[in-house]
């Protein structure tokens, strides 16, 4: 292998430390958050909102947040997020009306989309090419990893107070914005290369994403509804859910990104795309013990493996000094999906009860296949898609072709 292809670097693996401690502190404050909404009197639609508004602003803001870090660079932008993302834990811990505190998570969002877009760039501009993929999805992996532990971690300092919860978080903040400091610095403004394009948005990348809007509408139900349904269900602990499907991504997520590059993006991509409505599916049927583990399984299959992948496939045609453009794009599709299954499943939940919200978040996560598909296949009649993959390349000197799957 050529030193050009090395993908474990020190920078690899502290760009893995500070997205480990992003997620860590990130997990601990969105499960607990629905719970300490209700307890300052919030409906359980009030408590999807917290989830909800926060992924809109990040959505909403992460065009301009992502072209930023292109501008600005980075590392500053990395810095100056971590900073105000332990301001606003602070602010939480002494807030105590549910109206003030979801509408602070609308100013949190912006900062959360300016951070993901910034670090998701620079970690590309670490990794080779043609192990891109597998790159991305060991990167992930520090962040399943926090999910693994963060939620349970989050509610046993939560038993002991909200106050507590919000100090660990601000401090895991302020750790962040350390090792952000010390990365490398990035290179002054006169020195980089202009921008391809003037606009906010990669517009294709965009349009693209909207797959992924359509299968991260029930993540965004996962991710602040599965505790309450264990909890209504009388399964414990209330975090299994989050807990095993955190566990299943860490185990597959490593092959997963080594076979796109080697077999090509897509043709991994759809299978993953069945898998989440298989998953999403099970929560619908029920939400006993059994049901739970086993959507949690399926659905990390499915989903744990799909970031990294399409990660890869869409990226190949996006210029350097657009990376943070680009992940801005993909960003507000995917929050936008989240946000808008966090709070359409509170008020689903709240009307017709579990079942029927995770039913429907399984029917939306259906039409991703197809739109991907349908979407493809525009892009490349018009000569504007994705080239093959590189391993793709290298064995057929062609480009993969989504409907012959």
């Amino acid at each position: 292998m050529s030193s050009s292809d090395r993908l474990f670097t020190p920078r690899f693996f502290v760009m893995c430390g500070f997205t480990f401690t992003v997620f860590l502190s990130a997990f601990q404050l969105l499960p607990t958050a629905p719970f300490h909404i209700q307890d300052l009197g919030g409906s359980t639609f009030a408590s999807g909102l917290f989830l909800g508004f926060l992924t809109y602003s990040s959505a909403l803001s992460a065009p301009l947040t992502g072209s930023s870090a292109d501008r600005l660079g980075t590392r500053r932008v990395l810095i100056v997020a971590s900073i105000a993302l332990s301001i606003f834990s602070l602010a939480y811990a002494f807030i105590t009306d549910y109206r003030v505190l979801l509408g602070l998570v609308l100013i949190h969002g912006v900062f959360w989309s300016g951070l993901l877009s910034a670090s998701a760039a620079y970690m590309t501009s670490l990794l080779p090419e043609r192990r891109r993929a597998e790159g991305i999805g060991y990167w992930g992996l520090s962040s399943v990893a926090a999910i693994a532990v963060a939620p349970t971690v989050g509610f046993w300092i939560y038993q002991r107070g909200w106050l507590w919860l919000c100090v660990v978080g601000a401090a895991l903040n302020l750790m962040m914005a350390v090792i952000a400091f010390n990365l490398r610095r990035d290179p002054p403004l006169a020195a980089r290369a202009p921008a391809r394009q003037s606009g906010l948005l990669e517009w294709r990348v965009l349009i693209i994403s909207g797959c992924l809007f359509l299968y991260s509408f029930g993540y965004g139900g996962i991710t602040s509804f599965t505790a309450l349904y264990a909890d209504a269900n009388g399964v414990t602990p209330k975090s299994i859910y989050l807990t095993t499907l955190a566990i299943v991504i860490l185990l597959t997520r490593p092959m997963a990104g080594r076979l796109g590059d080697r077999f090509g993006y897509a043709r991994v991509f759809v299978p993953c795309l069945v898998l989440i409505s298989i998953g999403m599916a099970c929560l619908a049927f029920g939400g006993t013990r059994v049901w739970m583990v086993s959507s949690a399984v399926i659905f990390g299959i499915g989903f744990g493996t799909a970031y990294p992948v399409y990660v890869g496939y869409v990226m190949q045609d996006v210029a350097a000094d657009r990376r943070g453009a680009a992940f801005g794009a993909i960003l507000a599709a995917f929050d936008t999906g989240i946000g808008t299954g966090s709070t359409s499943m509170g008020l689903l939940i709240q009307q017709f009860g579990y079942a029927t919200a995770f039913g429907v978040a399984a029917a939306l996560s259906a039409l991703a296949l197809p739109y991907f598909v349908a979407v493809d296949r525009v892009f490349k009649s018009n000569g504007d898609g994705p080239r093959g993959s590189p391993g793709a390349d290298r064995r057929a000197a062609g480009q993969e072709k989504v409907g012959s799957l």
